[in-house]
């Protein structure tokens, strides 16, 4: 009898990844029956998962209640919250808890968190106005005391962002932050393409990876060696550009640029990761499992940019 695997968010970029690895692979397909979350299972994502087998819930995450239909007769559950659709601390951090207290209820075995870490606290109070940083690693504290067995992944930057972060004028884009261009480590990350990759190798691995951390990232990049790649396989004109923070701050919109801002300077001090390895994490995946490199995504969305 196959096991349960619930996967919230599965029309999203994240849960639709981890939905298309455990389909794709010859093992874990047999295994496992998903069960997709979605508001709306009637759009047109959601019933192209339903033809390839997936079980659609529409469910939110707005309390337990809401949400134990969702994770009832589950083994494993995929959460993956989502701070920018309400641009609220406090009501990511209710889903997560809503969302875990469901998974007590249910007795899954297996909770696998899309976090990150405590910005708040690894930066000395430096940068306190990471929420969508600081909101996930409450969830996280919240899923380790709760007593669910849990595997935390956490998503690097994801390459996707710089369709808007490298800014094209005239005939040259150029990448504008408040960093040093050789100083600062991006751990880049393609979401769509690969987050199923690390959560499958955290199903995979189980229990061993029961309380630990897999950091989901392809490799740190300098912004110099992003620029540098991006004009390699492009043929574009490309350039960086270290600007006071006021500046960076000038080109966003009011209401999100102090977070984007410091989120840049995480990349500096103390790190994304705070100066972690990603070998560890990698080590995990399997051997046709390697995560896009920087010029593979650059690559396949030439036309993006």
């Amino acid at each position: 009898m196959s096991q349960i695997l619930t996967v919230f968010g599965a029309t999203g970029n994240q849960g639709g990844s981890v939905i298309k690895s455990i389909l794709a692979d010859p093992v874990l397909s047999k295994q496992w029956k998903i069960r997709g979350v979605t508001r709306d299972t009637t759009k047109p994502a959601a019933q192209a998962l339903a033809a390839k087998g997936v079980e659609l819930v529409s469910a939110d995450m707005s309390s337990t209640e809401s949400a134990l239909a969702a994770v009832t007769g589950a083994d494993t559950v995929f959460l993956v919250t989502n701070f920018w659709e309400s641009m609220s601390r406090e009501i990511e951090v209710a889903q997560g808890k809503a969302v875990t207290d469901a998974c007590k209820i249910a007795n899954v075995k297996h909770l696998i968190f899309s976090s990150l870490l405590d910005v708040t606290k690894i930066s000395n109070g430096r940068l306190p106005n990471l929420s969508h940083f600081d909101s996930k690693a409450e969830i996280e504290q919240y899923i380790r005391d709760s007593g669910v067995p849990a595997t935390f992944v956490l998503a690097g930057l994801y390459t996707t962002n710089f369709f808007e972060m490298l800014n094209k004028q005239g005939d040259v884009y150029t990448l504008a932050w408040p960093v040093d261009m050789d100083k600062a480590q991006v751990p880049l990350f393609d979401p769509a393409e690969d987050t199923g990759k690390f959560v499958k190798a955290a199903i995979k691995h189980f229990p061993a990876t029961a309380g630990q951390r897999i950091l989901a990232a392809e490799e740190y990049y300098s912004p110099r060696q992003i620029v540098e790649e991006f004009q390699e396989v492009t043929g574009y004109k490309a350039q960086t550009a270290q600007v006071p923070a006021d500046v960076f701050k000038s080109f966003l919109p009011e209401n999100i640029a102090q977070e984007i801002l410091e989120n840049i300077l995480l990349l500096e001090i103390p790190g994304y990761y705070a100066g972690e390895s990603l070998a560890p994490s990698r080590k995990l995946l399997d051997e046709d499992d390697k995560p896009t490199t920087w010029k593979e995504f650059v690559a396949r969305n030439k036309g993006k940019f």
